[in-house]
C-alpha cells in the first residue's frame, strides 16, 4: 500500500470524519470503527446471551494485553489493566516502600493526575519537589540537581497536556537510574502517536488512558510496571482476580499472580477493553513510527498555516521536543470564543492555558487544516 492510500485506509476507518474535523485526540478521541465493532458485538452478546460467551471475550482480553505490550515492547506479564491514568499513578505512588525523608522530584505544571497521588504522600514524610518549568519546559540540569540520595521517583508527563514538549525519556531515565531512583512516565499525551521501546528506553512505570492517543472509550488504559520492580510494591485493589487461581472461589489461598495482572482485583471493563484492543490492533497495522511520522508532518504543516494567518504558535516544533499537541494563540481574540466558532464550523479543537490546542491524528488531512484555517480567519 503506498503511502498517500495508507493514510486514506486509515481515514476510512474512523467514522468521525464524516461530520467533523477532528483535531481534539489530546483531550478525547473519536473512536475508530473497530472498536465501534467490538463494542458493539459484545454488547450485542451480552444482551442477548448473559455470560455464555463469557471465555469467549475473556480470551479477547488477552489479545488487548498482547497488543499493549507490543505497543511499547513489553512483555505481556508486565502489563496490567486500569480504568484511567490516575488509578495507574496511585497504585505506583500507594504501592512504593516508603520512609520518611524519601522525596518525588517533577516538573512543575504537571496534569494534576501527576501531582495529587504524589502530594498526598505528605502525611507519610514524602516530600513532592517541583523544579520550575514553563509550558512543559523544564532544564534537565535543574531537575537533576533537585534530585538527592532519598529520591524515589522522577515523575514526568512523556507529553506536557498543555502545549505539547515532549520529554527526552532516555536522558531522564539515566538521571533517576544515577540517583538510585526510578522513572514514572505519565505517557497519556504520547502513547498511541509517539513511539517507544521500554528495552531500549528503561522507564520503570508508564501508565495512559486509552481514551486519548490510542482511539478508544473511557475507563480502559495500561499500566506497565517493569518486572524487575513488581515485588518491591505492595499489591493494592486485590480480589479473586488477583491470585493465580483466579476463577477457582473455593481456593482461599493467597497466592498472588507473578504478573502485573495482580492489579487486576476484580471484574474487567470487558467491553471498554475489547475496544482499546481493536483500536491498538488498528495502530499497531500502521506502525507507530510511520504515525509519528504523519502526525509531525501534519503539525508542521498546520503550524506554517497558523502562523501565515497571524497565529502565534507556542509549542515547541523542535525536532527533540514536538509532539502532536500544537497551542497557539490569535492575538486580540478570546481562545473561548474562537472555539465556539470553530465548533459551528465544524471544527473540533481545545483550549488550555487560556490559548488555543490542536492535536491531529495520522487519519487526519490537509483539507481538516483547511477547515480549521477557514474558521480562524472568517
Amino acid at each position: 500500500m503506498q503511502n498517500g492510500e495508507k493514510w486514506l485506509d486509515f481515514r476510512d476507518q474512523m467514522p468521525v470524519v464524516q461530520e467533523w474535523a477532528y483535531l481534539d485526540h489530546a483531550a478525547m478521541a473519536p473512536l475508530s470503527g473497530p472498536a465501534r465493532e467490538a463494542l458493539r458485538e459484545w454488547c450485542d452478546d451480552a444482551t442477548e446471551n448473559g455470560d455464555v460467551n463469557w471465555q469467549k471475550w475473556r480470551r479477547r482480553i488477552e489479545e488487548t494485553r498482547s497488543a499493549a505490550a507490543s505497543m511499547i515492547g513489553a512483555d505481556t506479564d508486565e502489563i496490567a489493566f486500569i480504568r484511567n491514568t490516575t488509578e495507574g499513578v496511585t497504585l505506583i505512588a500507594e504501592g512504593l516502600p516508603w520512609q520518611p525523608g524519601d522525596n518525588v522530584v517533577s516538573p512543575a505544571g504537571e496534569f494534576p493526575t501527576n501531582y495529587y497521588p504524589w502530594y498526598n504522600l505528605k502525611s507519610r514524610g514524602v516530600e513532592l519537589r517541583l523544579v520550575p518549568a514553563e509550558d512543559g519546559r523544564v532544564s534537565l540540569d535543574q531537575l537533576e540537581a533537585a534530585c538527592d540520595d532519598r529520591t524515589r521517583i522522577i515523575t514526568v508527563s512523556w507529553v506536557g497536556y498543555t502545549a505539547g514538549w515532549r520529554h527526552d525519556l532516555d536522558r531522564l531515565a539515566e538521571i533517576a537510574h544515577a540517583r538510585g531512583a526510578l522513572l514514572f512516565v505519565d505517557a497519556i499525551q504520547g502513547l498511541g502517536v509517539c513511539p517507544i521501546d521500554v528495552r531500549r528506553t528503561p522507564v520503570d512505570f508508564l501508565a495512559a488512558d486509552g481514551h486519548k492517543w490510542m482511539l478508544g472509550p473511557e475507563g480502559a488504559g495500561l499500566l506497565y510496571i517493569r518486572r524487575e520492580h513488581l515485588d518491591r510494591l505492595r499489591p493494592l485493589g486485590v480480589g479473586w482476580n488477583s491470585v493465580r487461581h483466579a476463577g477457582d472461589f473455593t481456593n482461599l489461598q493467597f497466592d498472588l499472580k507473578p504478573s502485573a495482572g495482580r492489579y487486576e482485583g476484580g471484574s474487567y471493563n470487558m467491553g471498554g477493553l475489547l475496544a482499546l484492543g481493536a483500536s491498538l490492533k488498528l495502530l499497531l497495522q500502521y506502525g507507530l513510527e510511520n504515525i509519528f511520522r504523519r502526525v509531525m508532518q501534519l503539525t508542521d504543516l498546520l503550524c506554517e498555516k497558523l502562523q501565515s494567518c497571524g497565529a502565534v504558535v507556542v509549542s515547541d516544533r523542535s525536532e527533540a521536543h514536538r509532539s502532536g499537541i500544537v497551542a497557539f494563540e490569535l492575538p486580540g481574540q478570546d481562545p473561548l470564543e474562537v472555539r465556539r466558532i470553530c465548533r459551528r464550523a465544524g471544527v473540533v479543537l481545545n483550549c488550555r492555558a487560556g490559548r488555543l490546542r490542536v492535536s491531529p491524528h495520522a487519519y487526519n488531512n490537509e483539507e481538516d487544516i483547511d477547515r480549521l484555517i477557514a474558521a480562524l480567519t472568517v
